[in-house]
């Protein structure tokens, strides 16, 4: 995994989840979570999340897509991994929180999908443009 993969994919990642968060999904999570939301965000926790989510998705994902050379397989593995990694928290949320809901685990499964498969193909093309001989990942 090079450096600039991982930071490609890691901007990426955050500014598509900022718009997610701060304006597009924003009333949404209020409406239906809002009472269990804290004032003040854990940055600390946001941040180890994003950093590791990345990593996954860099390591699992977009690392072995440029190998293949393969645009389609990137955002499609990318979409199985944000599927599943968001599954994980929502799933366990919809199992062991009272009034967790149902909804927003859908709405979740789905923004984890679209987010994985975008931030792999965002970052796999940018690549591919900015270093369209290089044959090492």
């Amino acid at each position: 995994m090079t450096i600039r993969l991982y930071l490609t994919a890691l901007i990426s990642f955050f500014a598509l989840d900022m718009i997610w968060l701060g304006a597009v999904a924003r009333s949404f999570y209020r409406s239906q979570i809002g009472f269990m939301l804290k004032e003040d965000v854990n940055w600390l926790a946001a941040v180890i999340f994003y950093l590791l989510f990345v990593f996954g998705l860099v390591y699992f994902v977009i690392v072995p897509g440029v190998q293949r050379k393969s645009l389609v397989s990137v955002a499609a593995d990318g979409a199985l991994f944000g599927l599943v990694t968001y599954a994980a928290y929502d799933l366990t949320n919809l199992a062991t929180t009272k009034n967790w809901p149902l909804s927003v685990t859908l709405v979740d499964l789905a923004w984890g999908a679209v987010l994985g498969a975008a931030v792999s193909a965002i970052t796999y093309a940018l690549r591919k443009k900015n270093y369209p001989g290089e044959t090492r990942s």
